[in-house]
C-alpha cells in the first residue's frame, strides 16, 4: 500500500537546501508505486525562488494545490519528510524523517541532538555530517540528584550523497575572459567560504602572470543591490592588494543547472578552487569533479566523500589545514556552536596547490590530477549515478518507516519520471 508522504522543504528556492530538497523529491517521485507525495514549499532565508516553466514545476504546483485541499479535508499522512536544519524539525505524522545537510564543523549543537532524537530517522548529505552527529555527545547533570547522563544521537542516521547530473543540451555561457587559463570559485561572501583569503592568495601567487580567477558569487537575492554590494567588497579587497597583471572577475546572480555546467566546462575555465573552512557536502566542488575540472580544495569535511575514491586515493590538489575553533562571528545559537572547530587552510599549501595545478595544466603533466580529471569524472559519474542515489534515498525512507522493500529495484536509468 502506498504511503502518503508530507514533504516539507525549500524545494523552490535557489539554495543548497533547495537543491537538497529537489533531489529528495525527485527520488521519492521516482517511486509512485511506493509514495503518494504531498508538498509544502518553505522559504530559505533570503534566497530567491525559482521561476521555471517546466513539466516538473507544473507537477509541483498541482501537488501543492492537492496538498492544500487534502489538509482542508483533515487528511492524515503516513510519513513526514522535512528538509531543514534540525532545530526546526517537528512531528506531524506517525513516521517522521528529518533530512539535513548536517554541519561543517566538528560538533553539532545539543539542540540538534535533542531534535534529532524526536525523529524516527535522520538523513544527511555526507559521511562527514553523519560522523559528526555520531561523535557529538554532552554530559548533563541533575543538580537535585547529582546524577549525570550522556546526551547523544540515538535516532538511526544514514548518509545519502547527491547524484551527478547529466545534460542533453547546454547553453553557451559568454565569458569575456582575457587569459587562456582561469580558476573558478563559487562562493558567497562570508566567513565559511573563506573567499577573501582565496582571492588574496591567488593574487599574491599569480600577481605578474596571465592567469584569471572567476568568482561566481551572490550575497542573497539575485538583485542589483546585491551585485553592487558584492562588487564594492571585491573592489576594496582587490585594490588593497596593489598592482597586478592577473585578473579577478565577478560573475553574479542566479544560474540554471545547465548554465552552471556550461561554466564548469567552459574552455577557459581550467580548474575549480575551494578554500572553504568546511562543507556539509560541497555541491559546486562536486559539480566540478563530475564535470572533469581539476579541483583544488581543503582536505577536510564533506567533499572527501567524492574527492577520495573507493581505494582511498585522493583525486584533487589537497590543501593542508589546521583544525581550530570557529570564528566568533559565525557562532549561531543552537546551530553553530562556539567550541566547535573547522579547517583553516594553510596559506603556503594553498598557494603551492594552485601553482602545481596551473603548471600541470600548462605542461600537461602525465599522471597528474589535472590530466586525469576527465577519467576521474567518469568514475564519479558512475559512483554517484542518479540510479544509485535515488535508490539510496528511497531505501533510507523505507528503512526508517519500517517497510523494507522486498521487490527488486527497477532500473531507473531506463525509467522516465512522468509528472502528470
Amino acid at each position: 500500500m502506498k504511503k502518503k508522504v508530507f514533504f516539507r522543504g525549500p524545494l523552490l528556492t535557489r539554495s543548497g537546501y533547495g537543491e537538497q530538497a529537489r533531489f529528495a523529491m525527485r527520488a521519492l517521485a521516482s517511486r509512485p508505486d511506493l509514495f503518494d507525495i504531498y508538498i509544502q514549499p518553505l522559504e530559505w532565508g533570503k534566497t530567491s525562488w525559482t521561476n521555471e516553466d517546466t513539466p516538473e514545476r507544473a507537477w509541483i504546483d498541482r501537488t501543492i494545490e492537492k496538498t492544500l485541499q487534502y489538509i482542508q479535508q483533515n487528511g492524515q499522512f503516513d510519513i513526514s519528510f522535512q528538509v531543514t536544519i534540525p532545530n526546526e524539525l517537528d512531528k506531524t505524522a506517525p513516521i517522521n524523517i528529518g533530512y539535513t545537510a548536517g554541519i561543517e564543523t566538528t560538533k553539532t549543537s545539543h539542540q540538534w541532538i535533542q531534535k534529532g532524537n524526536e525523529m524516527d530517522g535522520i538523513i544527511v548529505v555526507s559521511n562527514h555530517a553523519k560522523n559528526t552527529f555520531l561523535a557529538t555527545d554532552y554530559q548533563l547533570s541533575n543538580q537535585q540528584t547529582n546524577q549525570t547522563m550522556i546526551l547523544k544521537l540515538d535516532t538511526p542516521i544514514e548518509a545519502v550523497n547527491y547524484p551527478a547530473k547529466k545534460f542533453d543540451t547546454l547553453p553557451d555561457v559568454d565569458l569575456d575572459l582575457e587569459y587562456e587559463h582561469n580558476f573558478l570559485v563559487a562562493a558567497q561572501m562570508g566567513p565559511r567560504k573563506n573567499l577573501q583569503n582565496t582571492i588574496k592568495w591567488f593574487v599574491e601567487e599569480f600577481r605578474e602572470e596571465e592567469v584569471g580567477l572567476v568568482v561566481k558569487c551572490y550575497a542573497a537575492k539575485n538583485c542589483l543591490l546585491d551585485r553592487e554590494m558584492t562588487m564594492q567588497n571585491l573592489r576594496q579587497l582587490i585594490s588593497s592588494l596593489g598592482e597586478k597583471k592577473c585578473k579577478v572577475y565577478l560573475l553574479h546572480g542566479d544560474m540554471t543547472d545547465e548554465e552552471m555546467h556550461s561554466l564548469q566546462t567552459h574552455p577557459k575555465i581550467s580548474a575549480f578552487l575551494s578554500l572553504a573552512h568546511g562543507e556539509g557536502f560541497g555541491l559546486p566542488i562536486f559539480e566540478a569533479a563530475y564535470s572533469g575540472n581539476p579541483v583544488i580544495a581543503t582536505g577536510w569535511s564533506g567533499q572527501l566523500d567524492f574527492l577520495v575514491d573507493e581505494e582511498g586515493k585522493s583525486n584533487f590538489y589537497n590543501v593542508n589545514f589546521d583544525l581550530n575553533q570557529v570564528q566568533p562571528a559565525v557562532v549561531w545559537d543552537g546551530v553553530l556552536i562556539a567550541d566547535s572547530m573547522w579547517a583553516y587552510p594553510r596559506e603556503q599549501s594553498a598557494k603551492k596547490c594552485m601553482r602545481d595545478c596551473y603548471n600541470d595544466i600548462v605542461n600537461q603533466t602525465e599522471g597528474s590530477v589535472a590530466t586525469s580529471a576527465c577519467t576521474f569524472a567518469e568514475s564519479v559519474q558512475e559512483r554517484f549515478s542518479q540510479e544509485k542515489q535515488y535508490k539510496a534515498m528511497v531505501d533510507a525512507v523505507l528503512k526508517f518507516s519500517g517497510n523494507p522493500e522486498e521487490e527488486q529495484w527497477r532500473d531507473v536509468l531506463d525509467q522516465v519520471v512522468e509528472y502528470d
